[in-house]
């Protein structure tokens, strides 16, 4: 019964802070891309797809200070009060987006954007939560549930915007803020008061010297980085890139967006609830079949049509739930050594880091042709398949067991 409230508290949680995140993901291509003139997408006379990589990057480039200290401060201080303060000042950040969008500001906007992200890592608290109060099966499963309410935010947020984004833009934002309020309050309700490390340094000094990149002195995880930084970049060039392209070759609007989104994600939660299940395949294995099945649906979206390219961008969500399912359950298991917490942080970092890189890579590359961004995501995740793969024969040719560590 404990287990099963830990659970669904750390799904609610998950769930409530996708939401907000999810809100107003639609709404960006379309006010930067459309051609219609506004103080945010001529600001200094820029190229509008370039503001638009920047502000997709800016959000990343907070995730990824705050995932690779919010994990390790949470190993000090307590998961419970860092999801609180977290969640308290992403709303903050959200309600200051709706601020610039109503003036069109676009600096303000970039600096809102980068604090909402600062305090949107609580990922990878929610995740060493689970993995360090859960074992074996019972643990592979929540990972997969945990990642299936994070999805089903996602279909829930473009759903919401597409009904709330008739009433003004910045609707979604405060309904994004509203949601991590609420999101804050059933974290204060569902997760008892913990009792902070016995540890007398200060938070900067956890912040400074155990943030999740540490963990890259060591050989292993140092290549566990960059295999999962590849897939990660491809991903990223599809997650920030394929609304751009329905804005042109199928000409969507912020609602069709939406619906696009929401019947991908409604695939991705689906799975997700089945993904966790145990399995006899070696767990590398698994992650580099998957990793191939999100090169082939990327790279089919870049050589589609509209058509083929839609069904393509739903499908996707098949693949890239069971790598989810897969790579943070083995991570727990084969590195939980070195604290939870900074491991799913590492995780949460690498993609924080993919979507700085492939924001603005990528709003270069659409500059001639926002195709090229995902033909490079499909390349990128197609490699990462096949180091996984290469991977996982070396420790069955050594006689190593990838389950543990």
């Amino acid at each position: 019964m404990q287990h099963a409230l830990l659970i669904a508290a750390a799904c609610l949680m998950a769930l409530l802070s996708t939401v907000g995140a999810a809100l107003p993901y639609p709404i960006l291509p379309p006010l930067f891309a459309s051609g219609a003139a506004n103080g945010l997408n001529t600001f200094m006379d820029l190229p509008p797809k370039l503001l638009l990589g920047v502000a997709l990057a800016i959000n990343p480039l907070g995730l990824l200070i705050g995932s690779a200290v919010l994990g390790p401060l949470s190993d000090r201080f307590g998961r419970r009060r860092m999801m609180l303060l977290a969640s308290f000042g992403a709303a903050a950040g959200h309600a200051l987006s709706a601020l610039a969008l109503v003036i069109e500001s676009y600096p303000l906007f970039l600096f809102a954007r980068f604090a909402t992200g600062l305090l949107e890592g609580r990922s990878a608290v929610a995740r060493a939560l689970l993995a360090d109060r859960l074992t074996g099966s019972l643990r592979l499963r929540a990972m997969s549930w945990l990642n299936g309410a994070f999805y089903l935010g996602w279909l829930v947020g473009p759903l919401m915007a597409a009904a709330t984004i008739g009433f003004g833009l910045t609707v979604p934002f405060w309904i994004a803020a509203g949601a991590l309020l609420l999101s804050a309050a059933l974290v204060a309700a569902a997760l008892p008061r913990e009792t902070a490390s016995a540890a007398t340094t200060s938070w900067w000094h956890v912040a400074r010297n155990e943030h999740s990149l540490n963990l890259l002195r060591h050989a292993e995880l140092r290549r566990l980085f960059i295999v999962h930084l590849a897939l990660t970049c491809g991903v990223t060039a599809f997650y920030e890139f394929y609304p751009l392209w329905l804005v042109e070759v199928a000409a969507y609007d912020a609602q069709g967006i939406a619906l696009v989104t929401a019947v991908m994600c409604a695939v991705m939660t689906s799975v997700s609830l089945f993904a966790g299940r145990p399995s006899t395949v070696a767990p590398l294995r698994l992650a580099s079949v998957n990793a191939l099945g999100v090169a082939i649906a990327v790279g089919t979206v870049a050589a589609g049509d509209a058509r083929v390219g839609m069904a393509a961008i739903v499908l996707f969500g098949l693949p890239m739930s069971y790598y989810n399912a897969v790579v943070p359950g083995w991570c727990a298991e084969r590195y939980g050594g070195y604290g939870q917490g900074a491991v799913m942080g590492l995780l949460s970092t690498t993609f924080c880091l993919a979507n700085i890189l492939m924001a603005i890579a990528g709003s270069l590359l659409a500059l001639i042709d926002t195709r090229l961004v995902l033909a490079l995501g499909a390349v990128l995740a197609a490699w990462a398949s096949w180091r996984l793969q290469g991977w996982h024969c070396e420790l069955a040719a050594d006689g190593i067991k990838e389950g543990g560590q």
